[in-house]
Order: C-alpha cells, then sequence, then structure tokens
C-alpha cells in the first residue's frame, strides 16, 4: 500500500466525480443532489512510474506489481454535521484511519448545478468542512482526556503522559485551530494513534471548469495562497476532463491531454502532491517472477524498509545490496552494476533513498 486518503468536502464539490474517475470506477453515484453517496467508497489505483517498465524490461520480469493508493471517499459535509445535520457525520469514522485528507473544492461556476451554500466561495467552504472535523474531533478528545484527568489524579503514569498530550490538542480545537497546529515536539506517533481528523495533512484538490485546467482561475488562486500559508498542498483538476479520461483507451490519454493543455492527468498530479505531502519515496525489488514498487516514508532506514515486503525480514535483518536506478539501468541490471563498482552492501543505519533496487539478505 502506498497510502490511503479520505477525500471530503461539501455536497455537490464533484467529490464522487473526481472519485469515479480517479479510481476509473461507477462505484461512487455522482448526481445533482446533496447526500447521493450513503454508502462510504473505497476505490483502489495502481500508482503509475515509468520506472517500473524500463526495471522489468532489464529484469525479464514476468510480471511488474506497482504500489497502490486507496480513496475513501463519504458523503458530503454540511454546516452542522457535527451535530447530525446531513449524513457525511456518519461516516467520519470510516476516515479516521487514512493518511492524510483529499479536501475537494468546488472552483467553478455552474448554474446547473446547486451549491448548498447558494454561492461559489471555496475559502468559505473550506472553513465550513474544517470546522465541522474540528468539533468531530474536539467531542471524541474532550471524552477522553476526562477519563485520562481522572486516572492521572491517582499518580496513574499513562494518564498522565496522555493528559500531557491530549490537553495542547483540547486547546487548539477550543481555539479553533485544527489538531495539527498543536502537536507536542516529538509526539507525531502518538498524535496519529488518537486519529484525530485535523491532525492529519491537508491535499486541496480545485475542481475547475475545463477552461481552467491547465492554468486555474480566481477560485483556485485563493485556495494556493492558503495552502501555503497552512503548509498544505494544493491541486487544480477538472473532474469533468479526469472523467473523460477515465473512459478512454490508455494509448489516446496522453493525446487528449496535450489537446487540453495537460501533460499529465489528475490522478498523476493528485499522487505526486499526496507524495510530498507524505514525505513517501518508492524503493524497488526487480527479478525474474516481478518487478515491484514499495512506498517507505523518506527518512526510512533498511530494516525498516525491509517490514514492508516482510516482518520477518526486519526481524533477520543482516544486510542490504543496494543499486541506484539510474546506474541499474545504465549498467543493464544487477549483473553490470555489480562488476562496475555500482552496488553497494549497506547495513542497519542505512536510509533508503527513492528509486533504489534493493535485494535484502536476512536470516530468521
Amino acid at each position: 500500500m502506498g497510502f490511503n486518503c479520505g477525500i471530503v468536502g461539501l455536497p455537490n464539490v464533484g467529490k464522487s466525480t473526481l472519485f469515479n474517475a480517479l479510481t476509473a470506477t461507477a462505484a461512487a453515484q455522482a448526481a445533482n443532489y446533496p447526500f447521493c453517496t450513503i454508502e462510504p467508497n473505497v476505490g483502489r489505483v495502481a500508482v503509475p512510474d515509468p520506472r517500473l517498465d524500463v526495471l522489468a524490461a532489464i529484469g525479464k520480469s514476468a510480471k511488474i506489481i506497482p504500489t497502490s493508493l486507496e480513496f475513501v471517499d463519504i458523503a458530503g459535509l454540511v454546516r452542522g454535521a457535527s451535530k447530525g445535520e446531513g449524513l457525511g457525520n456518519q461516516f467520519l469514522a470510516n476516515i479516521r484511519e487514512v493518511d492524510a485528507i483529499i479536501h475537494v473544492l468546488r472552483c467553478f461556476e455552474d448554474a446547473d448545478v446547486t451549491h448548498v451554500e447558494g454561492s461559489i466561495d471555496p475559502l468559505r467552504d473550506a472553513e465550513t468542512v474544517e470546522t465541522e472535523l474540528m468539533l468531530a474531533d474536539l467531542e471524541s478528545l474532550e471524552k477522553r482526556l476526562y477519563a485520562a484527568q481522572k486516572k492521572a489524579r491517582g499518580a496513574d503514569k499513562e494518564s498522565i503522559a496522555a493528559v500531557a498530550l491530549m490537553e495542547p490538542l483540547v486547546a487548539a480545537l477550543q481555539a479553533g485551530r485544527p489538531a495539527r497546529t498543536a502537536i507536542p515536539v516529538g509526539q507525531q506517533e502518538a498524535v496519529r494513534r488518537l486519529q484525530l481528523l485535523t491532525s492529519k495533512p491537508v491535499l486541496y484538490v480545485c475542481n475547475v471548469e475545463e477552461a481552467s485546467a491547465a492554468t486555474g482561475n480566481a477560485f483556485s488562486a485563493v485556495v494556493a495562497v492558503r495552502a501555503k500559508a497552512e503548509g498544505a498542498r494544493m491541486v487544480i483538476v477538472s473532474a469533468a476532463i479526469e472523467a473523460e479520461v477515465a473512459q478512454l483507451a490508455e494509448a489516446d490519454r496522453a493525446e487528449f491531454l496535450e489537446g487540453l493543455g495537460l501533460h499529465d492527468s489528475g490522478l498523476d498530479r493528485v499522487i505526486r502532491a499526496g507524495y510530498d505531502l507524505l514525505g513517501l519515496v518508492t524503493y524497488f525489488t526487480v527479478g525474474p517472477k516481478e518487478t515491484r514498487a514499495w512506498t517507505i516514508v523518506r527518512g526510512t532506514k533498511a530494516p525498516q524498509a525491509a517490514a514492508v515486503i516482510h516482518k520477518d525480514f526486519e526481524r533477520g535483518f543482516i544486510a542490504c545490496e543496494t543499486i541506484a536506478y539510474d546506474d541499474f539501468v545504465a549498467c543493464k541490471g544487477e549483473l553490470g552494476a555489480k562488476d562496475a563498482g555500482k552496488m553497494r552492501v549497506e547495513g542497519k543505519e542505512y536510509v533508503v533513498k527513492d528509486g533504489e533496487v534493493l535485494l535484502f539478505r536476512f536470516n530468521v
């Protein structure tokens, strides 16, 4: 698994259209009325990486296995969702475990597609949805904090630590700030286990009309300013175009996109932005059976990178043989790289780099 994203937004902003296009399925019913998504939709897509084809050709691999990206689409949120308005609040639990939030914002005018707030204002819409996510987090966290505070009075060490972790988060939420702005230093993993919606990094997806797909418009420009201020990411996508692309044969997609002034699909841009947002990199394993991509967090050491394949690889880790992608290609494979002195043997402290071809030595 590469990473997974929860898709949120108001009704009728193009969430389900985007989901359908990204996953190239019709699993999510896209209709012009609020709450047409009444069950969470989960779609998994292969992450495109042209390096896989090159490596597989050199390794004469029987098959190629890319890493994957999972999307979870829930019903549109509306003002008051945290208090039971609409349907979106029923499904927030389905996105508590995701790695990042994709926040779809309507950045197009269309009299034929209604807007629940009556006008187009992506910043207002972003505030509405984030407020509902913060309120949901606050309700969840206040209950846990109260229980921990009671136990902490009895000098329970775990509860004392839990109180220290949660108090600044609750204070931030009560002040109208997302939890991600108050994560204590060195406590990112502990906060992640709390599964707070507003502790997750955000990728804003601006859904624009076809004519603005390549350059964006005035609506997406103001979202870009907000994203930069927050340290979030922003991608411009036309869900309508992506829906068309999803119906085309693979061979015809590049020509269609170029005709619109686009060099790649919305899916590719979402994936790149998501990888950048989460600090992810890819390494490869190559052999006659398969060439496969594996996703890890930037800065991961070799034993933990091995664990992505199998936990036993980490437990019995001895060393890893590593070849940079460019060297593997230039030397036409593992033997050529070894003969040219481009293959290195690294130990437990080695930090895996993006694009490396690895072979793990282990003993269990």
